[in-house]
């Protein structure tokens, strides 16, 4: 099973770069998860469709290769961020092409604070499901505070949380399969 992870944050030492590596770590054995560079993408334009740019061509071509799509978002001012919707508006066109047409997604978030990432959720599973996704809605995975979660190096310390992305990733293999 082919999955493919965007994290929305560009920083470095993300915690949601570090939650997709946790998920690639905990992966089942015939789940493969490949992380998604999205900090290269020229911003959406329009009148840049007729010449697709080769890292938006390269974005869509591993989505559409995927079985399902997983996405670790922050929360900036109560949404999610640009440089994750530019990525979203790359893959979804032109129009008539969406590449996340019909694939699960799996959404979640760590952030500082306890939900930091709820409302950022809730904005993108708007967009998700407008997209033709068919997005897992159990577990919820707003996670924090950061701090109790991982230590410096970016290893998960939480067996909780080790436990309910278990959970998500065998919610996630179930919608795929």
């Amino acid at each position: 099973m082919n999955i493919v992870a965007i994290s929305g944050s560009l920083r470095k030492g993300s915690h949601n770069a570090m939650l997709i590596h946790v998920l690639q770590e905990l992966a089942p054995a015939e789940m493969k998860i490949q992380e998604l560079n999205i900090g290269n993408l020229p911003l959406y334009n329009t009148d840049d469709e007729a010449a697709f740019p080769a890292e938006a061509k390269a974005l869509k071509d591993a989505i559409e290769a995927s079985d399902g799509v997983i996405i670790a978002t922050p929360e900036y001012n109560r949404s999610f961020p640009g440089v994750l919707k530019n990525a979203i508006d790359w893959a979804s066109r032109p129009w008539g092409k969406n590449s996340f047409a019909k694939k699960p997604a799996l959404i979640m978030g760590v952030s500082i604070g306890k939900i930091g990432t709820a409302v950022a959720q809730s904005h993108l599973k708007e967009v998700l499901l407008y997209l033709d996704m068919r997005v897992i809605g159990q577990p919820e995975l707003y996670l924090g505070p950061a701090s109790g979660i991982f230590d410096e190096a970016g290893n998960l310390t939480d067996s909780a949380v080790r436990e309910l992305l278990a959970k998500a990733l065998a919610a996630l293999a179930s919608s795929a399969a």
